[in-house]
C-alpha cells in the first residue's frame, strides 16, 4: 500500500499535547495506524473472552471497530496515551454510545487478551512496552510494532546528513537507532520468555510516499511523530538544521522521483495453556 502525504505545517514549533492529540487523529490513526490494524483480522481471535485491555488506543478508530465484532457479553478496556487522546476518543464513543471504557490510566489488574500498539513506542522502550502489556494478560497477546528493515532509507539519509554537516560522532546514534529495532525473531522471543507459546508473527511492507524532501520533513507522520521520537540526542536548533539538510539532500539524489521509506509492519501474536 502507497499514500502520498499533503503538506502539513509551515512551522516547526513544537506543538501541544493538544496539537499533536488533534494532529494524531486527522493523520496518524488513518495512514499510519490502520496498517498495523488491519493485520489483525483473523490472525487474532476475540471470542470467549470476558474483558479485553487495548493499550495505546490512540483516538479510538480501531478499538470502537473492533467493538462490533465482539460477543454481546465481552467489556473492552482501551487506555489511551494522554488526557488530550482521551477527550477525542470519549467523543467518538459518545457520538455511537459505544460501551467501551476508555481512560488515560492503565488499570491494575489481568485481562483474559491484551492488545497493544507498539507502533510508535521508541525502539529503546519496546522491550518495557512488551513487558508491561504481557503483565496485564491472563491468556492472550497481540503486538503491533515495526520491526527490522524498517525506516531504513530514513537512517541512510540521516548518516549521510550527519556527515555533510561534519557530525562524525553523531553517526554511533543513527546505528544506534537501526539496532534498537527488533527484529521478527527478537519480539516473538521477548514473548516466548514472558509465559505465551503458540507464538506467531505475520509481516506487510508498507511504504510511504512523498513528492519530495520538503513534503518528507514537512509531513506531522515524519516531524512530528517518526523522527521527533528518535532524534532526542540533537537540540532543537541541530533539528532544524537537520531537516533543512534532509530536504536538500533527498532532492539532489531523487532528481524529481518521488521520495519513499519503507516500513516491516508486524503483528506479533502468543497464548497462554
Amino acid at each position: 500500500m502507497i499514500i502520498s502525504f499533503d503538506l502539513r505545517l509551515n512551522n516547526f514549533m513544537s506543538k501541544t499535547e493538544k496539537e499533536l492529540a488533534f494532529l494524531q487523529d486527522l493523520y496518524i490513526t488513518p495512514d499510519w495506524t490502520t496498517r498495523f490494524t488491519e493485520l489483525l483480522g483473523d490472525n487474532f481471535s476475540t471470542d470467549e473472552f470476558e474483558n479485553i485491555l487495548y493499550i495505546n488506543a490512540g483516538t479510538g478508530n480501531h478499538a470502537l471497530e473492533l467493538e462490533e465484532k465482539l460477543e454481546e457479553n465481552t467489556q473492552l478496556f482501551a487506555v489511551v496515551e494522554n488526557e488530550e487522546l482521551l477527550k477525542i476518543a470519549q467523543a467518538k464513543a459518545e457520538v455511537i454510545k459505544s460501551d467501551i471504557n476508555f481512560t488515560a490510566i492503565l488499570p491494575d489488574k489481568k485481562f483474559d487478551a491484551v492488545i497493544a500498539d507498539a507502533s510508535l513506542v521508541e525502539s529503546a522502550k519496546i522491550n518495557d512496552f512488551i513487558k508491561q502489556a504481557a503483565d496485564h494478560s491472563r491468556w492472550q497477546i497481540a503486538l503491533f510494532l515495526p520491526t527490522a528493515g524498517s525506516f531504513g532509507d530514513i537512517f541512510s539519509y540521516l548518516w549521510q546528513v550527519f556527515l555533510e554537516l561534519d557530525w562524525i560522532d553523531k553517526g554511533a546514534e543513527v546505528e544506534n537507532l537501526i539496532n534498537e529495532i527488533p527484529t521478527v525473531s527478537k519480539a516473538e522471543e521477548m514473548i516466548k520468555d514472558l509465559g505465551f507459546g503458540k507464538v506467531t508473527s505475520k509481516t506487510k511492507n508498507e511504504l510511504f510516499e512523498f513528492d519530495n524532501g520538503a513534503e518528507f520533513v514537512e509531513s506531522s507522520i515524519v516531524r512530528d511523530f517518526v523522527l521527533e521520537k528518535r532524534l532526542g540526542f540533537l537540540s532543537e536548533n541541530e533539528k532544524e538544521r537537520v531537516y533543512e539538510k534532509l530536504a536538500q539532500t533527498i532532492d539532489a539524489e531523487s532528481e524529481g522521483v518521488t521520495f519513499r521509506f519503507a516500513v516491516k509492519a508486524t503483528l506479533i501474536t502468543g497464548a497462554k495453556g
